[in-house]
């Protein structure tokens, strides 16, 4: 059941890296600028962005196996539309599609995680899965972009687009919602006055919005490296040939899941200082980039490596963001806090991958000096989401402290829980 989850979600990861693996041959495929090809992204991004809290709402009503195989055949719907796609409008529609079953796939396999693994569990369990996911961006840096220089475009697109339906079928025949003999979790209200007041409440809890911001300060940097702009600023700016930026698009995968168990560990171990790791993570990476960027010429290939190293601990460390969710909410609202919290690093990515794309054109392309100005559309994200986590994490221990106090039906038995 779980393995079944695992490839889905690791095909959902491929479908969404494949163009940005191949955002230089889309580029000449299509004869569009910077700020065009971030368009592709950038609508993919919209729709994952706006079917969080519907995948969300869909789980918790419908459960994650129906949940994941929609997800899979949106995404090879979307896939195989952009094999055939003649034009830009065509080929932005087919990305629109694929965001829709990304969202869809992400938010059933983590639902499932809590469902059928001890609580104790599933922070680790949650890092091995999301770890066993990047191989998808495996195979979007290394054999995907080998037959799409080997077969052409529409069949390796078209290839890429079985697999998801494969993942599709074997989610209908092989998850289930919950173990045997354990009752499924009650379905989420169904008015439209219920489902908002619903959203409202879970909002309102500090620990959603301390997953929300800490999502946000570890995932965005390392998205918009891997999914789009990553690949053509090796290329380009820092004159690596294609093979060898693929060969660092595979080791930032590799680093990836190399770091999850090890982040998921510590999460289990030192529950109360689940913020530091993301603090920790952030600053790894505002650091580096602030090292690559201040140089005046072009970075030695060991800098790049240590860059992409650090980069990688992005999305493990945003995983602790839905752990956090996980501990501030009840089950059966479960999936739609993790939804908000996705949210965090999903809106600065695309806020980031656009505004790049714009700094890109008016700077003119794909240079060395381009690209050094544009990676600093960053740093203003990266100090609102340390603000937001420093400012919800007090929240969150004030709020643990009151609940020590009331169940202990004594103000001194209060204590700061460090979050």
């Amino acid at each position: 059941m779980w393995s079944a989850g695992v490839l889905a979600y690791a095909m959902s990861v491929m479908q969404r890296t494949s163009l940005g693996a191949s955002g230089l041959d889309a580029a000449e495929h299509f004869g569009v600028s910077p700020t065009a090809l971030s368009t592709f992204v950038f609508v993919q991004v919209v729709v994952y962005l706006a079917m969080q809290i519907p995948a969300g709402l869909i789980t918790d009503r419908w459960g994650p196996r129906l949940t994941v195989a929609a997800g899979g055949l949106t995404a090879a719907c979307g896939q195989t539309l952009l094999a055939f796609a003649g034009n830009v409008p065509t080929a932005v529609l087919a990305r629109l599609v694929v965001g829709g079953g990304d969202a869809l796939i992400f938010t059933g396999v983590l639902a499932l995680l809590p469902r059928w693994f001890p609580a104790r569990r599933v922070p680790v369990v949650t890092q091995v899965t999301m770890m066993l996911g990047q191989a998808g961006q495996i195979l979007s840096a290394m054999p995907f972009l080998a037959l799409l220089h080997g077969v052409g475009w529409s069949k390796a697109f078209a290839s890429a687009a079985s697999l998801s339906l494969l993942a599709a079928v074997l989610a209908l025949a092989v998850v289930r919602d919950v173990p045997p003999g354990v009752e499924r979790p009650a379905r989420a209200p169904a008015s439209a006055r219920e489902v908002f007041g619903q959203l409202g409440t879970i909002w309102r809890r500090p620990g959603t919005r301390l997953g929300f911001f800490g999502h946000m300060v570890t995932q965005f940097p390392m998205t918009v490296f891997s999914l789009l702009w990553g690949v053509p600023y090796l290329v380009s700016a820092q004159g690596l040939s294609p093979s060898a930026a693929s060969g660092l698009l595979t080791l930032f995968v590799v680093c990836a899941m190399a770091v999850g168990p090890v982040l998921g560990v510590l999460t289990m171990r030192h529950p109360m200082r689940r913020s530091w790791l993301l603090l920790g993570v952030a600053g790894s990476a505002a650091a580096v980039w602030t090292v690559v960027l201040a140089l005046p010429g072009r970075a030695p290939l060991w800098l790049l490596v240590v860059l992409v190293v650090v980069l990688s601990a992005g999305g493990p460390g945003s995983a602790v963001g839905f752990d956090i969710a996980r501990t501030s909410n009840p089950p059966r609202s479960l999936a739609v806090a993790q939804s908000m919290v996705n949210l965090g690093g999903f809106l600065a990515s695309l806020a980031v991958l656009f505004l790049m794309g714009v700094v890109l054109d008016a700077a003119g392309g794909y240079t060395f000096d381009a690209f050094r100005l544009a990676w600093l559309v960053q740093y203003p994200f990266w100090a609102a989401a340390v603000t937001g986590v420093l400012v919800t994490r007090r929240k969150v221990r004030r709020a643990l402290a009151a609940e020590r106090v009331v169940a202990s039906g004594t103000p001194g038995a209060a204590v700061t829980s460090r979050a």
